[in-house]
């Protein structure tokens, strides 16, 4: 006997709108953006992309399962939504049209996602969310780099391990690369520390994490990623200090720690030779100049409006094939999101980017410093590992890093948004 229409309706409605669904669709986006490379050297592009489309039609019936309950007001930040609309109008001027659409929709599909899971999660639910996720991926990392470098002593090549981990590291895991894998043990301590913190999962469990994380931060042997977790320790302690600070204080504090970190900024330009060394990143720092200066090169020939977008570099379209040569690593980007966005969205672009990345951070850093809870302290945490890791890498310009920008940006705009203001000034006064 079959099901009325209206009952079909009914039942799928109470199943894409349960909060059950939620949760689980929330981790399944968050350990698919985290597993983007391990899928694509299984599956190919054909796999990954199939595996995102269900994703999106998914959380699509879920927002209209739940239509009537959520929350719209100041989402998305219009920031971000000049943002990605100056990158679709690169398709007017781009060489590689079909390229530039394809990133685009790339594109779009996690900024999607990350607006599904802002729109039916909270703060604290997205934290354990994460905290899944990267407990599962770092779990198989190290398994793997356990199999690679010990059991069998040899090198798992599609996805691209060395089986370094009897020497200690450098050690990928799962993730492509060294910079990659440590990256990610970052925002994996920032999570755990605030899982820690907010009591939302049992202690030993987030004390156990953390101490995963932070031996594959270690074992990454990553520079890069050293560099980004200190300057993460140091503004930790910074926000610490300015919650405890009175609130008819902490705005003369606030000034006090943006002059405090021009000084620093100064201070460690003046001395990058002797920070370069401490770090070890002589090497890395050597092969990332000889691509900016390719870079540049091609940035000047468009630099107000640039080449167009794509995302992740295509080695077999010019001009991104005009870098073949410069080590015998595969470019897929210029190394550092300010030069790629440059290349790719032009001056135009990169100050659309800026003041992206400067809204989001400001206005997580200030609910974090304001806000009693710890678990206001991770968006402003882990977007300043996005930042400054992006001086040296363009992860954050898609997939999972892209992903949790966006998440951080609507989770901050939503909470502290100017149009938020003006609602409030039309909302009328209650006698």
């Amino acid at each position: 006997m079959r099901m009325p229409r209206e009952g079909v309706l009914v039942a799928a409605r109470a199943f894409l709108g349960a909060p059950r669904f939620a949760t689980a669709l929330t981790s399944a986006i968050v350990g698919v953006a985290l597993l983007t490379f391990p899928i694509r050297q299984l599956s190919g592009w054909a796999g990954l992309i199939g595996i995102l489309v269900v994703l999106v039609l998914l959380a699509a019936g879920s927002v209209a399962a739940r239509w009537e309950t959520i929350e719209w007001r100041a989402v998305p930040p219009i920031s971000l939504l000049v943002f990605i609309g100056w990158a679709g109008l690169t398709l007017l001027w781009s060489q590689y049209q079909w390229a530039t659409l394809s990133g685009l929709a790339y594109l779009l599909a996690f900024t999607l996602l990350a607006l599904y899971i802002a729109l039916v999660r909270d703060t604290i639910q997205i934290v354990r969310a994460y905290g899944d996720a990267l407990r599962l991926v770092l779990g198989i990392s190290i398994g793997i780099e356990i199999l690679s470098g010990v059991l069998i002593d040899s090198p798992i090549e599609f996805l691209d391990i060395q089986g370094n981990l009897a020497d200690l590291g450098p050690i990928q895991g799962i993730v492509g690369s060294r910079n990659e894998l440590g990256f990610i043990a970052i925002i994996a301590l920032i999570t755990f520390a605030t899982e820690y913190l907010t009591r939302s999962v049992p202690r030993g469990l987030a004390i156990g994490s953390a101490v995963g994380a932070a031996l594959c931060l270690y074992l990454a042997q990553s520079p890069v990623a050293f560099g980004v977790f200190l300057l993460v320790l140091v503004a930790a302690g910074v926000l610490y200090g300015l919650r405890r600070v009175s609130p008819e204080r902490r705005r003369y504090w606030q000034f006090a720690v943006l002059g405090g970190a021009i000084v620093v900024a100064l201070l460690a330009w003046w001395f990058r030779s002797a920070i370069i060394t401490f770090l070890g990143a002589t090497e890395e720092l050597t092969y990332r100049l000889d691509v900016w200066y390719r870079a540049w090169s091609l940035i000047s020939l468009h630099p107000l409006e640039g080449w167009g977008w794509i995302g992740s570099w295509r080695t077999d379209l010019p001009p991104f094939s005009l870098f073949a040569d410069v080590s015998a690593r595969v470019e897929t980007s210029a190394s550092g999101a300010y030069v790629d966005v440059w290349l790719q969205l032009g001056l135009v672009g990169l100050v659309i980017f800026l003041i992206l990345l400067g809204l989001a951070f400001t206005r997580s850093w200030l609910l974090a410093s304001r806000r009693r809870s710890e678990v206001y302290a991770w968006p402003a945490l882990v977007l300043l590992a996005l930042v400054t890791n992006a001086l040296a890498e363009s992860s954050i310009l898609g997939e999972f890093a892209w992903l949790t920008f966006v998440l951080c940006a609507l989770k901050a705009a939503k909470q502290l948004s100017w149009r938020q203001a003006f609602a409030r000034l039309d909302t009328p006064a209650k006698d």
